[in-house]
């Protein structure tokens, strides 16, 4: 799953490259044909920093061993062998033609072919060109270049072949446009929107990985879901998604429009993006078609934040989500309507939301949603205050009753304890008493009078 952290430093940036250097430099010292490929020569070529390296070559898996004898050939029925150079482990693939993809993700068999020859089986031609890092020196065998400087996402060869051979390929294709900021070639968009129904015999992990990817790394990822609609892929994997663009708000709270502009709208305007937010984003009113009501000329939706939650759940799960991103979401969704409140709020519930380790993700979420409708931001800048004034002390400190203390009161446990201990914890979080003793004290008062009135 994507990760943040998967992106290397700029001095382990300059090490891989140095390491992938010197691999092509050993196999080609040994007599092979080798050079960088895909997306490595793709980012080089657009100044901008490859943070991986894949290595083609006409040694066959068995020659590439003899050069590097620990390499780990896990992938040789595919042509495929992980060589270490320099303590960084690289992907070294011969030279290939694919035969077939019965599972719509696997070659069912290949034969080793020539670079030309391997360049007509890869994706995008952005990504089939090779480069001689020896040499200095750029192999283009599908105009790949030229896509390059027309800013265009275009399939090799047919691209419903393409397609076909791994359905993934569609959904990488709306992630390169909007990571880059290119459009895809028209030819390469009616295939998408033909083949869209194969994207259902993806794993959903896949599917996961992907879309996790175009969440975080599209320029605007709001007008990349939007693609995603109109090529007729996201009804395949989030057709709840889908059905929010149909459905109308009170444009007195939303002149925006319907609930999926409203959605894109928020993602667009993320800056610190996590998962989880991009996440809460796509599915805080993802309940709101199923709880919609019309009452005279008003549309209500009451209930759609606690229903969103169980939606929510059951999407993240389907799309096999960790349970840590499951339960930050949930909790974003359900509690997202809570913030029309906070100027309401006791101050001991206030407490308990600020303190909440979900809390920076619900407050942003909560900013991108007044931005994206009617703009006003009073709840948030209350809460920045509130934040402030709690930062003197723990917003939520260590309880000063404990169970203990009701018992040496002479109080009996039971389930009631919670009950008491959750009034006590209200008590000093709003301040009615100034210290443990002072709250042991109130308490005891308490208990004592209820004992006389029982005793009568």
């Amino acid at each position: 799953m994507w990760s943040p952290s998967s992106q290397p430093d700029p001095q382990q940036q300059q090490n891989l490259k140095a390491a992938a250097t010197t691999l092509v430099q050993r196999l080609q010292q040994a007599g092979y044909e080798t050079y960088w490929a895909g997306g490595c020569v793709r980012d080089q070529l657009l100044q901008r920093t490859p943070y991986d390296y894949d290595i083609a070559t006409a040694a066959t898996p068995d020659q590439v061993l003899n050069v590097f004898p620990h390499a780990n050939a896990v992938g040789r029925n595919f042509g495929v062998v992980i060589a270490e150079q320099n303590r960084c482990l690289f992907e070294v693939a011969t030279f290939r033609i694919d035969q077939g993809y019965s599972d719509g993700r696997h070659p069912d068999a290949i034969t080793f072919a020539t670079a030309e020859e391997d360049a007509q089986r890869r994706d995008f031609t952005i990504n089939a060109m090779f480069w001689d890092p020896i040499a200095q020196t750029l192999h283009d065998f599908v105009q790949g270049q030229h896509d390059l400087q027309a800013r265009i996402i275009r399939c090799v060869g047919n691209p419903h072949l393409r397609f076909q051979e791994d359905h993934l390929r569609m959904l990488r294709a709306v992630r390169f446009a909007h990571r880059l900021d290119f459009q895809l070639d028209p030819h390469t968009a009616t295939a998408i929107s033909t083949e869209a129904p194969r994207l259902r015999h993806i794993s959903p992990e896949r599917i996961r990985d992907e879309l996790t990817r175009i969440l975080m790394e599209a320029q605007r990822p709001g007008q990349a879901v939007w693609t995603l609609e109109t090529l007729g892929l996201l009804r395949t994997f989030l057709p709840e998604v889908s059905d929010l663009q149909h459905q109308q708000q009170p444009p007195e709270f939303h002149p925006e429009g319907d609930v999926l502009t409203h959605t894109l709208m928020m993602l667009d305007d993320m800056a610190l993006r996590t998962p989880a937010l991009a996440y809460a984003v796509l599915l805080h009113d993802i309940a709101k078609p199923a709880t919609a009501t019309y009452t005279g000329d008003r549309i209500r939706f009451h209930g759609h934040a606690e229903l969103g939650a169980r939606m929510a759940e059951s999407i993240l799960r389907r799309l096999r989500m960790s349970n840590a991103l499951i339960e930050e979401v949930c909790a974003c969704v359900r509690g997202h309507m809570r913030f029309m409140e906070v100027q309401k709020m006791r101050t001991s519930t206030l407490r308990r939301m600020v303190g909440s380790p979900y809390f920076p993700t619900e407050m942003e979420l909560h900013r991108l949603d007044c931005r994206a409708c009617h703009g006003m931001l009073d709840h948030y800048a209350f809460l920045e205050q509130k934040i402030q004034a709690f930062e003197q002390e723990p917003v939520l400190p260590e309880p000063w009753v404990r169970g203990n203390d009701l018992i040496a009161m002479g109080l009996k446990p039971g389930p009631h304890f919670g009950k008491i201990l959750k009034q006590a914890y209200d008590q000093q979080l709003e301040g009615s008493a100034n210290s443990r003793t002072e709250l042991l004290s109130q308490l005891r008062s308490k208990f004592d009078r209820r004992r006389k009135t029982e005793d009568l």
